[in-house]
């Protein structure tokens, strides 16, 4: 996004334009109109990342517009990012001005926060990293009350935690989330609360299981089990299967197994197409699947994992692309419906969109 785009008095207009977009894919399928969830017109991102660029003896938060490299635009807040992002900017700025083991070779800084008041800032250096920056770094990260990750060629300092926690409100159940750096986690934090409660409703209370693929560090995953016997969830990512893993200990829920399979091989298992030594132990014909959830990458589902979900009485979809997700709408209309569709608008002052729908067998 760039800084001409961010104009929260067209903010109306621009979610209008999404919804009717939304209502455009989903005409050919009967959809019903889709309830909207607004964002917070600013710092709502949880998340910021920036390069770092010298002027003479100082460096500025930077970024550049799609396809220019050499031309920077300097930041000394970021009206987009978390309230804690703005606080921590001129503070770490400052830091880093005034220490040449902080500054020497820093080439990029990340800030990963949650609305739960946590957060990690990533310093990103053309050097080794070595004792004087560590013994700086300790002391930012105790002046600024974060954790601080130093990261170098092939190697990564961490001075604290190298996750950040989020607590989440569910149907009026607070979940607790372990959210590694540089993994996948939901930038629109307030958002994804409400996404979790969209999909919390959509699925309702359940005497049957729920098979849920691309289950990331267990976002969806938590709220949901608590409303079926048990879960079977499927994740390719390890550190999201290690946080995924923490979370269900953290939150105490034990109906739920997690297998690293990615959703291609959890379909040939399904499919006994071959066996997988990750699914020792489980077994698949135990389960009584009444509903699969799905929040796939933005390529959306492949065919054969869609052909896989229309075994299922109701399919529970979260997409980051409504195109892919049209697609795969597509190839499941002739056996199932558009019952519900909502539209999250987990990114303001752009094209992107978070959609969500039930699909339902006719």
């Amino acid at each position: 996004m760039s800084r001409s785009q961010f104009d929260p008095a067209n903010y109306a207009a621009q979610l209008a334009e999404k919804q009717q977009r939304l209502i455009e894919l989903l005409a050919p399928f009967n959809a019903p109109a889709p309830e909207v969830f607004e964002s917070a017109r600013e710092h709502y991102r949880l998340r910021a990342e920036f390069r770092l660029w010298r002027e003479g003896d100082d460096r500025h938060y930077a970024m550049f517009e799609a396809g220019d490299k050499h031309t920077p635009i300097f930041f000394e807040d970021f009206p987009i990012a978390s309230a804690q992002i703005n606080t921590l900017m001129p503070r770490l700025k400052a830091a880093w001005q005034a220490s040449s083991a902080l500054s020497f070779k820093l080439f990029q800084v990340e800030f990963l926060t949650t609305l739960a008041g946590d957060g990690i800032i990533t310093l990103c250096y053309h050097r080794p990293l070595d004792d004087a920056w560590q013994v700086a770094a300790e002391q930012l990260a105790a002046e600024l009350q974060v954790s601080i990750i130093g990261r170098s060629k092939g190697k990564r300092i961490v001075i604290g935690k190298d996750y950040v926690e989020e607590k989440l409100s569910v149907a009026g159940r607070t979940f607790s989330y372990r959210q590694p750096e540089g993994a996948f986690t939901q930038p629109n934090g307030e958002v994804n609360q409400k996404m979790l409660n969209w999909a919390f409703e959509a699925l309702g209370e359940r005497q049957d299981d729920l098979l849920e693929l691309y289950c990331g560090n267990g976002n969806f995953t938590l709220p949901l089990a608590t409303r079926v016997r048990k879960v079977l969830a499927t994740e390719i990512s390890k550190s999201s299967v290690n946080a995924a893993l923490a979370n269900l200990a953290d939150n105490g829920i034990d109906n739920i197994t997690l297998v690293r399979l990615s959703a291609e091989e959890l379909t040939e298992a399904l499919n006994e197409v071959r066996p997988f030594r990750r699914l020792a132990g489980i077994d698949l014909k135990s389960y009584d699947f009444g509903c699969v959830f799905v929040d796939p990458p933005r390529a959306g589902m492949d065919p054969d994992t869609c052909e896989l979900t229309r075994r299922f009485e109701r399919i529970l979809y979260i997409s980051c692309n409504p195109e892919t997700l049209a697609a795969n709408i597509a190839q499941l209309s002739d056996t199932h419906k558009v019952t519900r569709c909502a539209l999250f608008d987990q990114f303001p002052y752009t094209h992107h969109m978070e959609s969500g729908v039930l699909l339902e067998r006719r």
